[in-house]
């Protein structure tokens, strides 16, 4: 069973705050306060009464709501918000030892949107537990750089809070400031996405690795990893990674198989348009086709279904048909997928 994913709602203040990168402070708490509002579909008597400037605001609004559409809580959705919520628990007295959580698997099978909704999910709950505590910051999220070193993880982790650092500012300094920001503001989780840009077998990943076990020694917080075939990617080789693989868990992710879930999935994202001539069902129908041009793969999948919306909002045809799918081409390795099973 798959449904809509929903947070409390806030509307954004800063006009330009739809540009901010979740990996800084502000970016992240709009993505947290703000849930999207899906647009009402008007009927054709009010259609008729919309001056020009009426209706391009419409459909702007319909265009915004198709390149985004509603989350899906798929069952990986919830298994990793469930052991993220459970690890938290888990560590919230642990002095040492802290548990931690890996979600793995190949590219286009939605890892980085099943941990920020599990880490959106948490914030939201520590906001509910402590609605006082303004300043508190329950979430740190970072994404870790192509070959970096542990200053680079260092300075992303100073970056998301705010810190002001100096040229002349070692790792150390950095480190240090860091911690006592962490502490001081209770953060309880700290995700670090595309672990997979960490190998242990180099002499820079053995240092990131080396950096975030300190952090993780000093801020009493769980710490969740996100990447690509992160087992097969060097991050639990050797003496470091066995350290690794003792303290976290994984959650793998992969292509959904063609059955009950992936039809519940089309159907939960066909409901979710906004078009006006749009037969409801139509989708539902065309889950197989789906599934081959998709290999499964929910990425694939959400480029598909909101490209089609999109288009059909431009060429004000207002539905989505197998023809219209057939146009729009989505990823590369999609398309390579979809070529070898002809």
């Amino acid at each position: 069973m798959v449904t809509a994913a929903h947070t409390p709602a806030a509307q954004p203040t800063d006009p330009d705050a739809e540009h901010l990168q979740l990996t800084t402070l502000r970016g992240w708490r709009r993505f947290v306060q703000t849930t999207p509002q899906v647009p009402d579909l008007l009927d054709d008597a009010r259609l008729a009464t919309l001056t020009a400037g009426q209706r391009l605001a419409y459909d702007e609004a319909r265009l915004s709501h198709h390149a985004q559409l509603v989350v899906i809580a798929t069952a990986t959705i919830r298994r990793v918000t469930l052991e993220g919520r459970r690890l938290t628990y888990l560590n919230r007295r642990a002095e040492t030892g802290r548990c931690g959580l890996i979600v793995s698997g190949p590219a286009r099978t939605g890892k980085t949107t099943a941990i920020i909704q599990m880490a959106k999910t948490l914030e939201v709950i520590h906001r509910q537990r402590h609605p006082h505590n303004g300043g508190d910051i329950p979430v740190v999220y970072i994404t870790a750089p192509p070959a970096a070193t542990g200053r680079m993880i260092a300075v992303e982790f100073a970056r998301f809070l705010g810190i002001p650092l100096l040229r002349r500012s070692n790792i150390t300094e950095v480190m240090e400031a860091v911690c006592g920001v962490c502490i001081d503001a209770r953060t309880s989780l700290i995700v670090v996405d595309e672990i997979h840009n960490i190998s242990l077998t180099t002499r820079n990943g053995a240092e990131v690795s080396d950096t975030l076990k300190y952090f993780a020694e000093r801020i009493p917080a769980t710490f969740a990893y996100a990447g690509i075939n992160v087992e097969r990617n060097g991050l639990l080789s050797g003496t470091r990674g066995e350290q690794i693989a003792g303290r976290f868990g994984m959650v793998p992710t992969g292509p959904f198989p063609l059955g009950p879930d992936w039809t519940a999935l089309v159907g939960a994202l066909e409901a979710s348009l906004r078009l006006h001539h749009h037969t409801p069902g139509t989708l539902a129908e065309l889950d197989r086709y789906l599934h081959q041009r998709t290999a499964g793969m929910i990425g694939s999948l959400l480029r598909l279904i909101r490209s089609a919306a999109v288009q059909a909002v431009i060429d004000t045809t207002e539905a989505i048909s197998r023809a219209s799918l057939d146009a729009i081409g989505v990823d590369i390795a999609a398309e390579t997928s979809r070529r070898k099973r002809r």
